[in-house]
């Protein structure tokens, strides 16, 4: 048994959700489909594949102050304020996994990222299954479904027009608990998936082909201008720094922003001196993906992709990370 509520019963609830708190879902911004706050039901956009930025930003912000300090004849320092309660809408099992490859680094271990915790505690992700694999998706090869439940809180699957509703924490059930509809017996639609994918190789097979001529061919390519890591809902590299944002005299207020990062720009490990351990745009691009699938599972037990595909299409070159998991296949294959 499970609730099950029709396009208008859906619209009603979205509405009634958007009054008393953060609702963030899927709009058209200047092209693009991105999750912002919409204010009413009419402003989300519907029948969509993937949107073209994950919601990573509304737990994890492109740029955000961690600590604000008061500097004058003293020193206060405080945190930032509050982040108001938010239900992310329409969030699809791709970017959920996203969402918890994240929570390993910020979460996973002591001292855990009170900032993030804070975003984490303030929001409820609510998913929309995916009827079949599109185009670049990838995510049966990365452990992944396209009606997949992981990280999430609540999963809508479309079914004869109308909405199945599966709650699967106590966040999702508390919100299934405020929704109009009926409680029925219904068998969900098996999504469509894709085929003749590769097959992931193990952390090891990744590390055994580090100088291969592979990263010469695909690195000698890259731009390094930061479009995979952007749009990647599994990336959390970040860099930190001070900004002074308004002077009194004998006093200032400064803020410590965090801002994302990304490892196939040349600054990203360059140290005092000058010296840059990854000196050329192949060892960088080499290093993203042996984070993704070798250093990051090894050191925090999730890998780093989810197979959303959105580097893919977003890449200007062509870089296509199934590529290289093929071709790491092909070669772990060779005797």
């Amino acid at each position: 048994m499970m609730r099950v509520l029709t396009q208008s019963q859906l619209d009603e609830w979205l509405d009634a959700l958007a009054r008393d708190r953060c609702l963030v879902a899927p709009t058209s911004l200047e092209g693009k489909l991105v999750y912002q706050r919409v204010g009413r039901s009419a402003d989300i956009s519907q029948g969509f594949r993937r949107t073209d930025m994950s919601p990573k930003a509304w737990l994890f912000p492109a740029t955000e102050p961690i600590v604000v300090m008061e500097q004058g004849a003293q020193v206060a320092i405080a945190d930032p304020p509050e982040p108001s309660r938010t239900v992310i809408f329409g969030v699809r099992p791709c970017d959920a996994r996203g969402a918890l490859a994240v929570d390993a680094l910020f979460l996973g271990r002591d001292p855990k990222d009170t900032q993030y915790a804070r975003h984490r505690e303030a929001t409820t992700l609510i998913g929309l299954a995916c009827p079949q694999m599109w185009d670049t998706c990838f995510c049966t090869v990365v452990g992944g479904a396209p009606d997949g439940t992981d990280g999430l809180d609540s999963l809508l699957t479309k079914v004869d027009g109308a909405y199945a509703v599966q709650a699967i924490s106590a966040r999702g059930t508390e919100l299934a608990g405020t929704m109009p509809g009926e409680e029925r017996s219904l068998a969900l639609p098996e999504p469509v998936l894709a085929t003749g994918l590769p097959a992931l190789r193990s952390s090891a097979d990744w590390k055994s082909r580090f100088e291969d001529a592979l990263w010469q061919s695909v690195g000698e390519r890259c731009l390094g201008c930061r479009a995979c890591t952007f749009v990647c809902p599994a990336c959390r590299c970040f860099d930190v720094r001070d900004e002074v944002v308004s002077r009194r005299p004998g006093q200032q207020s400064v803020e410590r922003l965090r801002a994302w990062d990304a490892c196939t720009v040349s600054a990203y490990r360059r140290i005092a001196g000058g010296h840059n351990p990854r000196p050329t745009q192949p060892a960088r691009l080499r290093n993203r993906f042996c984070c993704k699938f070798s250093y990051y599972p090894d050191d925090f037990g999730a890998l780093g992709c989810v197979g959303c595909g959105r580097c893919i299409d977003a890449c200007p070159v062509g870089i296509d990370i199934l590529e290289v998991i093929a071709a790491i296949d092909r070669m772990s294959a060779q005797p």
